[in-house]
C-alpha cells in the first residue's frame, strides 16, 4: 500500500489528533483485543491488526509522531523502514501484549518480520485420545510426550567443538546496518543479518550428538486436564512444551482432542444418540424401557402406535457444553425382527396376518390408482 493510500493513523485508532499517550494506549488495547487473529477469525482481522499496530507504533513514539504530524506517511517512509518502526523500544507493546495474554515475539515475527532476540521454538502438535466418559466427566490424564531439550554436548549451538565460526557478512554482530541520507537528515536502520539469521555465527562442523539441530528429544510425563464437554478437534495448549532453541523461548505443545467412538452412544455436537431395540408389539401396544445414560439409568415411555425409527428426546441427558448447560439424549426406536420363529410365534403371527390383511389391502389401494 502506498503512503497516499494509507489511512490516517488517528482515524485508525479512533482518537483525536491531540490525544494523550494514555488515550492512544487505551484505544490500541481495545482494538488489539478485538482484532487479534487468534481470537477474531474474520478474513480481514489480520490486516486490521497490522494496521492498528503500525498506527500505535508511530503515535506512541514522540519522534515518529512529530514527523507524521508534520509530513504524514511520506515523511515516515523517507525516514524509517517498516522494521525500523517496530524495532525501537520507546513504545510499550511488551506490557500491553503481556496483559492481553499474547506472545509478543511470535506476533512481531509473524506479522511484521521483526525478530526481537533469539528465535522462538516451533509449536508441536499431537493428538490426544480420550473416551466419551472422560469427555463427559472431565479428566486428568498423565501422558508421555517428546520434549526438546538443549543438547548438552554443544550447549545448543549445533556445532562440534571448534565448528562454530563467526559470520563473515555481519562480522558476528547478527545485524546489518544501513546508513542513508534523506530530506530529513541521516538515518540509520538496523536489520537482521540475512546470512546467519541474527546469530552472528554459522556452523562449519555439526555436533555429532544432535546432528546440528542444537536439541535432543526426551520423553517426559505431563499432566493434562480434559475439560467437561471436550469435543473432537478441541486444542489444549500446554505453554513452553514445544521445540526450543538455545537462548530462545520454547514453543508450545498443542494437543488436539480426539474422542474415541463409543459402543452405545453417537455424539453430534452436545447431543447424544442411542439406538434402542424394540419389537413391533411394543410399538403397537406401547411399552416402557429402562435405558442407559452417561450418568445413570432412566425409564422412558413408548406410546402406543409409535412408528418405527421414531426418536424420543430426553432433555438435558446429553453432553455437557463447554459454554454451559447440557445437550439432549436422542433415543431412536430400532425395530428388531426375530431371527428364528418358534411354532407358537408363527401361529400367532399367522392369526395377526389374517386380522391385519383387510387394513393393509385398504392402504394399498392408493398404489393401484
Amino acid at each position: 500500500m502506498s503512503s497516499r493510500e494509507k489511512k490516517d493513523y488517528y482515524e485508525i485508532l479512533g482518537v483525536p489528533r491531540n490525544a494523550t499517550k494514555e488515550e492512544i494506549k487505551r484505544a490500541y488495547r481495545r482494538l488489539a483485543l478485538q482484532y487479534h487473529p487468534d481470537r477474531n477469525k474474520s478474513p480481514d482481522a489480520e490486516e486490521k491488526f497490522k494496521e492498528i499496530s503500525e498506527a500505535y507504533a508511530v503515535l506512541s513514539d514522540d519522534e515518529k509522531r512529530r514527523i507524521y504530524d508534520m509530513y504524514g506517511h511520506a515523511g515516515l517512509s523517507g525516514a524509517y523502514t517498516q522494521e525500523d518502526i517496530f524495532r525501537t523500544s520507546t513504545f510499550d507493546f511488551d506490557e500491553i501484549f503481556r496483559d492481553l495474554g499474547f506472545d509478543l515475539d511470535s506476533i512481531f515475527e509473524r506479522f511484521f518480520g521483526v525478530r526481537r532476540g533469539p528465535p522462538r521454538g516451533r509449536d508441536v502438535v499431537m493428538d490426544l485420545e480420550v473416551s466419551l466418559e472422560e469427555a463427559f466427566n472431565g479428566a486428568e490424564k498423565i501422558i508421555s510426550v517428546p520434549v526438546s531439550e538443549i543438547c548438552s554436548a554443544c550447549g545448543g549451538s549445533g556445532a562440534a567443538p571448534g565448528g562454530l565460526k563467526t559470520c563473515k557478512v555481519c562480522g558476528g554482530t547478527g545485524q546489518k546496518v544501513d546508513r542513508r541520507e534523506t530530506i530529513f537528515g541521516f538515518f540509520t536502520s538496523v536489520t537482521t543479518c540475512p546470512a546467519c539469521g541474527g546469530s552472528g555465527k554459522f556452523i562449519e562442523k555439526k555436533c555429532p550428538t544432535c546432528k546440528g539441530s542444537g536439541q535432543i528429544k526426551v520423553m517426559k510425563n505431563i499432566s493434562v486436564k480434559i475439560p467437561r464437554g471436550a469435543d473432537d478437534e478441541l486444542v489444549l495448549r500446554i505453554p513452553e512444551m514445544g521445540e526450543r532453541y538455545a537462548g530462545g523461548k520454547p514453543g508450545d505443545l498443542l494437543l488436539v482432542v480426539r474422542v474415541k467412538p463409543h459402543k452405545l452412544f453417537t455424539r453430534k455436537g452436545d447431543d447424544l444418540y442411542l439406538d434402542l431395540p424394540v419389537s413391533i408389539s411394543e410399538l403397537i401396544l406401547g411399552s416402557k424401557a429402562v435405558i442407559p445414560t452417561l450418568d445413570g439409568k432412566v425409564e422412558i415411555n413408548i406410546p402406543s402406535g409409535t412408528p418405527p425409527g421414531h426418536i424420543i428426546t430426553i432433555k438435558g441427558k446429553g453432553m455437557p457444553s463447554m459454554q454451559g448447560g447440557r445437550g439432549d439424549l436422542k433415543v431412536r426406536l430400532k425395530v428388531v425382527m426375530p431371527k428364528k420363529l418358534s411354532h407358537e410365534h408363527r401361529r400367532l403371527y399367522e392369526q395377526l396376518y389374517v386380522l391385519e390383511k383387510p387394513f393393509i389391502e385398504e392402504e394399498r389401494k392408493s398404489l393401484k390408482d
